[in-house]
């Protein structure tokens, strides 16, 4: 008889999910973790730069001079900041501590038991793991009927860039620096780039440089939402550096030096405070033995899997290990679909269409399904209407009317949502409903009649859905700057040497209710 049910390798939000999601099928799991409790969605990731993000958000609410007051001598200590965020941290830490120790307590009402084991993990078979505590004398080799992988991700590297977490960091080390620098570059301008972008220029302590290689910030959304965001972060006093290539990055006399050249070919170096290197994350595989143990990597080396199974049909991988989406929802649900697949005969695959993130960023952006150059790129034809918080009641309220709403639909009858963009306030909290609806492949019809309260920012959501239907209060053909409503099909190139010419994406302006309603 092995020593438990369940086997799982890191204690992070995926792994941590995973354990609890055993425990209901009264299973005897251990967790191992090498470092701290929580991983980096808690320590250095979602729920630590986030709480940094809702911090800078009220400083700079506290500084607006536009609400009918003044707040004088509003001063602000970024060791302060970072305690707060500590605070945040460790209540989320205590919470997750406490379930571990009252769920490690065997009693006579309940089969299932977890346990706690602090130590680096190492296959030595694929059902023997060995664990070198981070206590002396704490070695110990386990064996397990399953394993879970779920060792997380950590900021990727770059060859000639030497990060040494205090000058040049990346976004485990921020929390670390001792005051509000005076300048600040960022490398990468994907989400976490433009998230760090957004926190310190909230701040105004620091004069923030961001490096763009591409020709907008946000390259995997939509040029509306990046240009807004874009605009916000050179408001608030951002240098992008669009179109720039990083040519170098040292320390020199106590400072960051980094040279860029520009597209036009020209060089040009800055010396700043310090440097923040957010070019993506890689998975944290090495020294697991994964070799010994089977489990097959895929050529950029994550762990190659099958709806979290890997080559290795007892052992499976959740979270950011794989190479599925990297967030810290998705890893919750991955790691309770792989035990339920052990033990509760799940035959549902996991799915990613419906997938909602948020980027934090000014303002805050929700996603959820495919924007329109995805769309494009899949050849769908969709119709699209885009509903501007200038005319939302709730938005007129909170003096915050900078954003949209956008809709995109199938162009058929049924009207199914392919996805939806929200750039504003309150953006998050307008994605739930829709992620249903999609899940269940409803008609966007069923939105247009919802009772909502009043105001709300989620009506912005349900007048993107009468837009659609031709049934809206305010007008396209009226409100031309902060409606829009259109058709996207597709014609061949004339221009293209296929034969029947490769698809193009011709936008149509809709003018009428019937054309909306697809008359």
């Amino acid at each position: 008889m092995a020593d438990y049910d369940v086997c799982v390798i890191g204690a992070g939000p995926a792994g941590f999910a995973a354990a609890m999601r055993a425990w209901d099928f009264g299973k005897r799991v251990c967790i191992i973790e090498k470092t701290e409790l929580g991983g980096t969605g808690v320590h250095n990731g979602a729920l630590s730069s986030k709480t940094l993000w809702e911090l800078s958000r009220d400083y700079r609410n506290a500084k607006r001079r536009d609400r009918g007051y003044t707040a004088d001598n509003v001063e602000v200590d970024f060791r302060q900041v970072v305690h707060c965020v500590n605070v945040a941290v460790d209540e989320k830490v205590s919470q997750m501590r406490r379930q571990l120790e009252e769920l490690g307590r065997p009693t006579a009402h309940r089969s299932g038991l977890v346990q706690l084991l602090s130590g680096t993990a190492r296959f030595l078979d694929p059902h023997r793991v060995r664990v070198e505590g981070n206590e002396p004398g704490s070695d110990r080799t386990l064996t397990a009927d399953h394993f879970i992988i779920a060792t997380g991700s950590r900021p990727t590297s770059l060859p000639g860039i030497k990060v040494d977490g205090h000058y040049i960091m990346t976004s485990d080390h921020v929390m670390g620096i001792q005051r509000f620098p005076k300048s600040l570059v960022i490398l990468g301008a994907g989400v976490v780039g433009c998230e760090f972008a957004t926190i310190f220029s909230n701040y105004g302590q620091t004069k923030v440089y961001l490096i763009d290689r591409g020709g907008r910030i946000l390259p995997f959304e939509d040029e509306d939402v990046s240009r807004h965001c874009s605009m916000n972060l050179e408001r608030a006093g951002v240098t992008i550096h669009h179109r720039s290539t990083l040519i170098d990055m040292k320390v020199v006399d106590g400072r960051v030096a980094y040279t860029i050249q520009h597209h036009t070919g020209g060089r040009e170096t800055i010396t700043v405070d310090h440097a923040v290197v957010s070019v993506g994350r890689e998975p944290c595989a090495d020294g697991l033995g994964l070799d010994t143990a089977g489990v097959a990597l895929t050529s950029r080396g994550y762990i190659d899997d099958d709806d979290t199974r890997t080559s290795q049909p007892h052992i499976y991988a959740v979270g950011d290990i794989t190479q599925d989406i990297a967030l810290v929802s998705i890893g919750e649900i991955e790691g309770r679909h792989a035990v339920e697949r052990m033990f509760g005969g799940s035959t549902t695959r996991m799915n990613y269409d419906n997938i909602s993130s948020i980027y934090f960023l000014d303002p805050e952006v929700a996603a959820i399904g495919l924007n329109e150059q995805q769309a494009q790129e899949k050849r769908i034809p969709y119709k699209v209407a885009v509903y501007g918080y200038a005319l939302n009641n709730r938005a007129i309220a909170m003096r915050a009317t900078s954003g949209f709403v956008k809709m995109l639909t199938t162009d058929c009858d049924k009207m199914e949502i392919l996805g939806m963009r929200a750039a504003g306030v309150h953006a998050s909290t307008t994605i739930e409903a829709v992620s249903l609806m999609m899940k269940a492949s409803h008609s966007i019809r069923e939105i247009a009649e919802l009772l909502h309260p009043h105001p709300a920012v989620t009506e912005a959501v349900q007048d993107c859905v009468r837009m659609l239907l031709g049934t809206s209060i305010y007008k396209p053909e009226v409100f031309t700057s902060d409606l829009r409503l259109s058709r996207i099909t597709y014609e061949p190139d004339p221009g293209s040497d296929c034969d029947d010419g490769d698809p193009k994406a011709v936008s149509k302006t809709i003018t009428t209710p019937d054309e909306a309603a697809g008359a």
